[in-house]
């Protein structure tokens, strides 16, 4: 027998016995009942109380009777139970369970909550909720956060399917997440929101992200494509990714995590909440705050950030129907950090080379928001929003990409490599950003369906400022001016939804109108120009649920994206670009089911037909990149994610639990008329070649046990199937490493979490992970040079709660 065949052998085994103690495992279980009312004390009948264990994947539903009561019949642990009733806010309280309790449950009419979901309440806990969306949708909840500890948010992103997230520097710093076979650089394709608020430090004007929170801020992900995406724009073409914060509680709590690890890593965060007073001014509070550091995947990368953030949440009446709540947030990074890749000889002399040791990276954004929610009546709410952010990098480098390597800018000629660190200069390419925009909604339901409808009104600035460094060596922060840049975008858009309801049978068509003004200043030369463009984006979805276990859903939609002043306004002279706004054709079909108890199957086919999709006229990319309307493009493709866990199936308290997301992208191709991009190639035509990084296979897994002591370990597997850094879809590596194929690669990841669950105070959690286990070297990017991943990590800490 070979190895490799005994640890396939031993796997076989200990997944047999895992599965018999899930099956056979018994613990005393205790009773939990009470009553639902509304706040005026009437009962609600059939309102879906859930119960999720903390940590585990034991979990167990119910609905209120005629007098509104309810039980559960529950092994003793932590739960998190929530009632929800469509109509109404969702209400939720954490329980130490130890014996039977009483607990009963007071809902506020209308569909909200203190956070914004995209999903219409929050992170659709509830099949009955899920059954209402027509489209795809994936959720990464506070538990599957808590339990795989991943590093940052493209670890967290690659458990649900259709999600492509590239590292870059090695903490995930710089967000690069594609949907859909669509290209992830710099999120571009992408729509990233904050509690439903743009994320984005121009989202109209510069989508190009250089700023991403980290990913301990947030509760959970709610990632929304299809036709429902038109409700929240500009950019529609792959799909919405939703970030939740977490909000104000009634009693004092919160939580402290340390964490420390190889590679200069250290991770501090904590989470405080409390409310103050009864009635009309009641007022919840919630603060939290981190410290991070770390170093990169290569030589000469280090990273510190710090982000704080503060919610507060007051009623302002006796019965909540109305609210005002407020947030604001500071994040801080600085970085030493490189922007270029490496060559294909320093990568293949050292695959964790990286000469620039003098560049640096800082930035700081402020943010903020206020929302007023009103109920009006049991089925309309009103939600207007009011967010602003400002947002400052500057980023001083040698090099931008793996072409630069000779003969860069500096004094007494700079002579490569060789005096990179003392005649040679830099550039600083400084911008800042600011946003501000209000966002009223109404939700209406009526005798004709549900209506959603909304208007948004936003403004965003960009100044950028480029200084090139000949005269003060590596370490200058001054120079020539080589760009002095005024970019704004002022946009106004609308939309209507209405969900038509037939039994089981629902038609929800919607209109979106984009209308954007857009301007550019050069300063140096003082050229002006402005343009506007306005865009109907038109979106059809249909539901059928046959049961309450399945839902068949299916849509169309017009994808669209604005295209940037940069790339639309010539700098010199002021003229417009013939420059199209990205256009597509987008369809889905799916199911969402669960076919048997601990059990959650999903599946979706899409297809995501280009009219025109803009390209890098050069594939390094940088500062002066012209932009090419690249025609007609294909995206095609399958989704499939499951869930199984023991516990629930067999009614245990130890539970086996497996999880994948696997996307297929059996077409990603140029069509029309089209040639390369590639330097000295530019009559040779890409048509039939596959699009730049869209690898064809995706697939995330897990396999882990949690065990009602309070251990989970777990096991996950990441693949990504080989991809073209070029359209001409060149195999051979080219000497500056920005051409050639990437190979596919598999990445292992390992968590074990114990939790003191015994202890009422603090109940702390111990953890060690490991990221890249088995150390494998792999290259994630070639489009400024070779760039590897993430090596070895091995994380351990303790989180305590109170």
């Amino acid at each position: 027998m070979t190895v490799n065949q005994l640890s396939i052998y031993r796997m076989g085994w200990l997944v047999c016995v895992l599965v018999v103690l899930s099956i056979s495992g018994a613990a005393q279980t205790h009773r939990i009942a009470g009553r639902i009312t509304d706040e005026r004390g009437a009962v609600l009948v059939n309102v879906t109380i859930k119960a999720e264990q903390l940590g585990g994947g034991y979990e167990r539903t119910t609905q209120s009777d005629a007098q509104g009561n309810y039980q559960l019949e529950l092994f003793a642990g932590e739960y998190q139970i929530r009632a929800v009733l469509a109509g109404f806010s969702i209400a939720e309280q954490k329980l130490s369970l130890t014996a039977t309790v009483t607990l009963d449950f007071t809902l506020r009419p209308g569909q909200f909550t203190e956070n914004v979901s995209v999903i219409a309440t929050e992170l659709a806990s509830t099949q009955e909720e899920q059954r209402r969306i027509s489209g795809s949708i994936e959720i990464i909840d506070a538990r599957t956060l808590e339990t795989t500890r991943p590093l940052n948010f493209n670890e967290a992103l690659r458990k649900a399917p259709g999600v492509y997230t590239r590292d870059e520097e090695g903490l995930g710093l710089r967000p690069s997440i594609g949907l859909r076979g669509l290209d992830p650089n710099r999120s571009a394709k992408v729509l990233l929101l904050e509690d439903g608020i743009p994320l984005g430090h121009a989202p109209y004007g510069d989508t190009d992200a250089y700023y991403h929170p980290p990913i301990e801020r947030y509760t959970g992900i709610e990632i929304l494509k299809g036709s429902s995406q038109i409700g929240f724009g500009p950019n529609t073409l792959g799909g919405v990714i939703n970030y939740v914060t977490p909000t104000p509680r009634e009693a004092l709590s919160g939580s402290v995590t340390l964490m420390g690890g190889n590679r200069a890593f250290f991770n501090g965060y904590g989470n405080v909440s409390k409310s103050f007073g009864k009635g009309a001014g009641a007022t919840g509070l919630m603060m939290d705050f981190l410290r991070k550091q770390g170093d990169g995947a290569r030589e000469n990368i280090h990273s510190d950030l710090q982000d704080y953030l503060l919610k507060t949440f007051t009623k302002l009446d006796d019965s909540g129907r109305q609210t005002l709540s407020f947030k604001a947030n500071y994040y801080g990074e600085y970085s030493n950090v490189a922007y270029s890749g490496l060559t294909q000889a320093e990568y293949d002399a050292n695959q964790r080379f990286n000469p620039f040791k003098n560049d640096f990276f800082e930035g700081d954004r402020w943010g903020g928001s206020a929302q007023y929610v009103n109920a009006l009546n049991a089925n309309a709410v009103l939600t207007a929003t009011l967010y602003a952010s400002n947002f400052k990098r500057d980023w001083w480098r040698q090099s931008s990409n793996s072409d630069q390597r000779p003969n860069r800018r500096g004094r007494n000629g700079c002579n490569g490599l060789a005096e990179l660190n003392t005649l040679c200069g830099n550039e600083g390419r400084l911008r800042s950003y600011e946003t501000l925009g209000v966002d009223p909604r109404l939700k209406w339901h009526n005798r004709a369906g549900e209506t959603d409808l909304g208007f948004r009104y936003h403004r965003e600035s960009q100044n950028r400022i480029q200084l090139n460094n000949d005269t003060f060596g590596p370490n200058g922060r001054t120079g020539t001016l080589a760009e002095d840049n005024l970019r704004q975008n002022q946009a106004a858009s609308g939309y209507v939804q209405h969900r038509f309801a037939f039994g089981k049978l629902a038609f929800t068509p919607g209109l979106r109108m984009e209308r954007v003004n857009i301007e550019r200043l050069n300063r140096i030369n003082n050229s002006r120009g402005a343009t506007t463009i306005t865009q109907a984006i038109p979106g059809l979805g249909v539901s059928y649920s046959p049961s309450e276990k399945l839902t068949l859903f299916g849509g169309a939609h017009r994808g669209f994206a604005p295209p940037r002043p940069a790339d639309l306004i010539d700098n010199n002279s002021g003229g417009i670009v013939e420059l199209d706004p990205e256009l597509s054709w987008n369809y889905e079909i799916g199911a969402r089911s669960q076919p048997a108890r601990g059990v959650k199957l999903n599946a979706a086919f899409f297809r995501l037909d280009y009219q025109n999709q803009i390209v890098p006229a050069n594939l390094s990319g940088g500062s002066g990149t012209t932009l090419t309307s690249a025609g007609k493009t294909l995206h095609q493709g399958y989704e499939f994610d499951a869930r199984l866990d023991t516990g629930a199936m067999f009614n245990s308290p130890h539970n086996l639990y497996f999880r994948a997301a696997y996307t297929w992208i059996d077409v990603a191709e140029y069509r029309g008329t089209r040639f390369s991009n590639v330097s000295g190639f530019n009559t040779i035509s890409t048509r039939g070649n596959r699009t730049i990084y869209a690898p064809e296979h995706l697939l995330n897994a897990t396999i882990g046990y949690s065990h009602p002591s309070g251990l989970d370990a777990l096991i996950e597997a990441t693949h990504t199937s080989r991809q073209f850094a070029d359209d001409l879809n060149t195999i051979a590596p080219s000497a500056n490493g920005q051409r050639g194929l990437i190979p596919a690669y598999t990445v292992w990841n390992a968590t074990v979490n114990y939790r003191f669950s015994k202890l009422e105070r603090f109940a702390p959690t111990v953890f060690v992970t490991t990221k890249n286990f088995m150390n494998d070297t792999y290259i994630v990017d070639r489009r400024r040079g070779v760039m590897p991943g993430i090596p070895r990590l091995l994380q351990g800490g303790i989180k305590f709660r109170f």
